[in-house]
């Protein structure tokens, strides 16, 4: 497949711009005396809304009709359903290898962090290895943003609000203990703004490395287990830290609202 250097760029940039709300969250954490919790459980519920209806009915659905051109309606059903579970696999493995204390889905509030009786060196630990997570997680995010981007840019625009909402909590994460261990939010900031570069990264190395096996068949494939990374993301990141974040109701109408817009926009964009 041939694709014009704006096309590029474009997908590029919005992989770009999707990586680097980590700072969003950083700026969140400096500048309010506390974490609004319950905005950040709608948004966290909306991402997660966003997620699961454009992987479930957008996704899913090009990944097959990509797939079945290619193998043939069963064949092609089979190959896309076994891809779906191989991105849920592939992102569950990810998470499985990031040690859950320092799993930068976790609630981090710039108070509690003040309570908090651990030690600088601690810490910068948490907040170190929180940024080592974001990165592993953040780069197979850039390629799905990526990929997705350059075959579909309207879908592109969509995954890439829902999956920057999902990086401002890591954003905090990754630079309320750096902050508390180091005093220097500048410090602070640059782990988390580095952490979320590797999303980018992830678009390059796919980019050089994948293009030129850039098919219907490969898109196909990759729709599918973007679409099983996303379902995954949403149930297990997005929602239980919404729901920690703030109460269920708060994150379950941000879900649901996440849903009606994306609805609406594949509506009138269709």
């Amino acid at each position: 497949m041939n694709y014009t250097m704006e096309e590029i760029l474009f997908a590029f940039s919005l992989t770009l711009l999707a990586g680097l709300s980590t700072g969003i969250g950083s700026f969140l954490a400096f500048y309010t005396k506390r974490t609004n919790e319950k905005f950040l459980s709608a948004t966290l519920g909306f991402s997660a809304g966003v997620m699961i209806y454009v992987s479930m009915i957008e996704i899913f659905a090009e990944a097959r009709a990509s797939l079945e051109a290619v193998y043939g309606p069963t064949k092609g059903y089979f190959v896309t359903t076994l891809a779906f579970f191989a991105g849920i696999a592939v992102i569950a493995l990810i998470d499985k290898l990031v040690p859950s204390v320092e799993n930068p889905h976790e609630m981090r509030d710039v108070t509690e962090m003040d309570r908090t009786s651990r030690s600088n060196s601690d810490l910068l630990r948490m907040g170190l290895f929180s940024a080592l997570a974001v990165a592993i997680h953040n780069f197979p995010e850039g390629l799905a943003t990526f990929t997705s981007a350059l075959q579909d840019p309207t879908l592109g625009i969509s995954i890439t609000v829902a999956i920057a909402i999902h990086n401002i909590p890591e954003g905090i994460a990754v630079s309320v203990p750096v902050y508390y261990a180091t005093g220097n939010r500048r410090k602070a900031f640059c782990y988390s703004f580095l952490s979320g570069l590797s999303e980018p990264l992830g678009a390059l190395v796919g980019y050089f490395l994948l293009f030129s096996f850039f098919s219907e068949a490969f898109f196909g494939l990759i729709f599918a287990g973007v679409a099983g990374i996303m379902v995954y993301i949403s149930l297990d990141e997005l929602l239980p830290t919404a729901e920690k974040y703030g109460e269920h109701h708060v994150a379950i109408y941000g879900l649901i609202l996440g849903m009606a817009v994306m609805a609406v926009s594949l509506v009138l964009f269709a």
